[in-house]
């Protein structure tokens, strides 16, 4: 298995600032998204570093009527105490990813069952797909919803994409985006309805991934702080490291 880290997780957004110390990621399409809109820190900034990039942030994400600013650390480094005080004082939530890969010959072998037919998304099963996923994402907004099926929608006909449903009964019950690249498969927001849970849906779309890129190394990345991530190691998951990441979402 090839070193993985952090470097090889897909950001979503265009590079439009960059120096020794930040990288800013904007999606102009997608503003309400705050997977796309953030800065990386290239190293762990100090105090004063981070006031400045707050206030840059926070400038340009008002121009564009952004209410949010949110900050990715260095990946396996801790957030000095200082530091740490500092945002959590100017109202901050502190949390973390953890990066997780496989290789897919060692995921456990997925039981079949009839029940389960997982598909590769096309133009017909793709509304099928959009409405799923329109009813997960309403949750936090409709603007959000709407933005996220557009971006679905591009990526139904983007190679460095692939989509997948799959169906309980015969009805729309969890999807997964794969990004593929060179030599990895990233798992990317995989859904399960709520009241198809605990019935092996997830893990037949892992294994249709598993499948698909046996050739490629597996790649997701986890909340440091759901439960999901104690079912990927107990799926043979491999821990490759974490990042902290902070976030201030401003009242309108």
């Amino acid at each position: 298995m090839d070193a993985i880290t952090f470097k090889n997780i897909f950001y979503r957004g265009r590079v439009v600032f960059e120096d020794e110390l930040i990288r800013h990621y904007h999606t102009e399409e997608l503003l309400v998204y705050y997977s796309g809109n953030f800065l990386q820190f290239k190293r762990m900034p100090r105090i004063d570093e981070w006031l400045r990039a707050f206030e840059y942030l926070r400038e340009f994400h008002v121009k564009n009527g952004q209410n949010h600013v949110k900050f990715l650390f260095p990946e396996n480094e801790v957030i000095p105490d200082e530091l740490l005080h500092t945002m959590k004082s100017s109202g901050f939530d502190i949390g973390f990813v953890e990066l997780y890969v496989i290789e897919p010959r060692k995921f456990p072998l997925a039981p079949v069952t009839a029940k389960i037919n997982v598909q590769k998304v096309t133009e017909e099963n793709w509304q099928d797909f959009a409405q799923l996923n329109f009813e997960v994402d309403s949750k936090f907004g409709e603007a959000f919803a709407i933005g996220k099926r557009d971006m679905h929608e591009r990526n139904l006909n983007d190679e460095r994409f692939l989509q997948l449903i799959a169906y309980y009964d015969n009805v729309p019950a969890g999807t997964v985006d794969i990004i593929i690249g060179k030599n990895t498969a990233e798992i990317d927001g995989l859904v399960v309805l709520d009241s198809y849970q605990k019935k092996g849906i997830g893990t037949q779309l892992q294994q249709f991934v598993m499948n698909e890129f046996s050739d490629k190394t597996v790649i997701l990345v986890a909340d440091g702080e759901d439960t999901p991530r104690e079912m990927y190691k107990k799926q043979n998951y491999q821990y490759r490291g974490k990042k902290y990441e902070a976030l201030k979402v401003f009242s309108d």
